[in-house]
C-alpha cells in the first residue's frame, strides 16, 4: 500500500505536468496573449512554474516549446525519482496514483 502522502505528492505533480502539456497543446491554436478563458487560465496558473525553471530552460526553445520542456521534468521526476526515493525498482506502466485512477475510472465508465 502507498503512503497517503505519496499518492498527494504524485497528483500535485501530475496535476502540474498535465497542465503544462494542456499549455503546450492548446498553445498550436491560441497565442500565449490570448483573451480566450482557458488560454489565460493555463498561462496564469503555468507562468510561475515555467518561470522556475528558466535557468535550465535553452535559448534555442521557442516558447510554445517550453512548457512541454518543464513538463518533461516532472515526468522523469515522478517516473524514476519518486520510486527511487520511495525503494522501489520500478513501477511500471499506469503506475503513477493519478495517470492509474483515471485509466480505472475510464474503464468502469465505458465497460
Amino acid at each position: 500500500m502507498i503512503p497517503t502522502w505519496i499518492i498527494v505528492i504524485d497528483y500535485i505533480l501530475g496535476m502540474i505536468m498535465w497542465t503544462l502539456i494542456g499549455r503546450a497543446f492548446m498553445n498550436i491554436f491560441q497565442r500565449e496573449d490570448s483573451t480566450f478563458f482557458f488560454m489565460r487560465v493555463f498561462v496564469k496558473y503555468t507562468d510561475p512554474i515555467i518561470k522556475l525553471f528558466k535557468f535550465i530552460t535553452p535559448s534555442f526553445l521557442f516558447s510554445g516549446f517550453i512548457a512541454l520542456y518543464v513538463a518533461w521534468f516532472f515526468y522523469l521526476f515522478r517516473f524514476y525519482a519518486m520510486p527511487y526515493l520511495l525503494g522501489y525498482d520500478v513501477w511500471g506502466m499506469l503506475a503513477f496514483p493519478l495517470e492509474s485512477d483515471f485509466s480505472k475510472q475510464l474503464y468502469r465508465l465505458f465497460y
